[in-house]
């Protein structure tokens, strides 16, 4: 098989904060896909198979928190990261955090520390 570039599921409402995770994780090597709600993101989740998924907290209908359990239930092998403007002592377990305000470093620092170095994974499909 060949290697791809990361798939990154974005799961966010507010657009501008949005747009700047789908631009700093393009930026650096990732195919992204974006959800404005959980119940999008589920629908996105089955349908595409991310190798990270990037969850705010605050969420209209279902909350980001019951999302990532919904999540690592479904797929066990997908990153989890939680973003937030909420105190990261409160976030619920995942593999890494993105604190609100970030930086395209703290974006590389998720991406090193979920998906390694070589940040190429098995073509999706």
């Amino acid at each position: 098989m060949t290697a791809a570039q990361p798939l990154v599921l974005i799961v966010e409402d507010n657009p501008d904060q949005r747009d700047l995770l789908r631009r700093n994780f393009e930026r650096s090597g990732c195919t992204v896909v974006l959800a404005e709600s959980a119940e999008d993101a589920i629908v996105a989740y089955r349908r595409s198979g991310p190798d990270l998924a990037v969850i705010d907290l605050i969420l209209p209908g279902m909350d980001g928190a019951t999302l990532i359990a919904r999540l690592r239930e479904e797929r066990p092998d997908c990153a989890i990261v939680v973003t937030s403007v909420l105190d990261p002592a409160a976030f619920p377990d995942s593999d890494d955090v993105l604190p609100k305000p970030f930086t395209r470093a703290h974006v590389e620092r998720v991406l090193e520390s979920c998906l390694g170095s070589g940040r190429t994974v098995e073509q999706h499909g």
